[in-house]
């Protein structure tokens, strides 16, 4: 089985642009799959909703509630690091695809040939680059 692993921009996506990116997982996904995310992906939720106001506080606390309804998995990892490089670290290792928006993420994970899934039109998932 297959894991995808959501990063918090990716979280965003259904308060921000009104995709249902669970449906749209089931549409591009070809194998058994498991959602998850990082535990420090919660933190920078956290964060967001102590320190930021309006709608990025808001779609935070509605990616919070997803997280909990939709039973998405919680991985534990080095409190140390941050999370691009555990994202990185645990795509490289464990052949993990991961679901970002982050520019910069995306182009680090292409040039490691790891399969990534993407927002595209503001309305639909894809999944791009090779995988392991």
């Amino acid at each position: 089985m297959e894991q995808v692993i959501l990063d918090t921009n990716f979280l965003m996506i259904p308060f921000q642009f009104k995709v249902d990116i669970f449906q749209e997982l089931e549409r591009i996904m070809e194998t058994p799959y498991e959602v998850c995310i990082l535990d420090k992906t919660i933190d920078e939720l956290d964060n967001i909703i102590d320190k930021q106001k309006g709608k990025h506080r808001d779609m935070a606390k509605m990616a919070k509630k997803l997280v909990e309804n939709k039973n998405i998995c919680i991985l534990k990892t080095d409190k140390l690091k941050n999370v691009d490089q555990i994202l990185l670290e645990k795509a490289e290792k464990n052949s993990f695809i991961t679901a970002t928006q982050d520019i910069e993420l995306k182009q680090r994970l292409k040039q490691k040939k790891i399969k990534i899934i993407v927002l595209r039109q503001k309305k639909y998932l894809k999944i791009e680059a090779g995988g392991k």
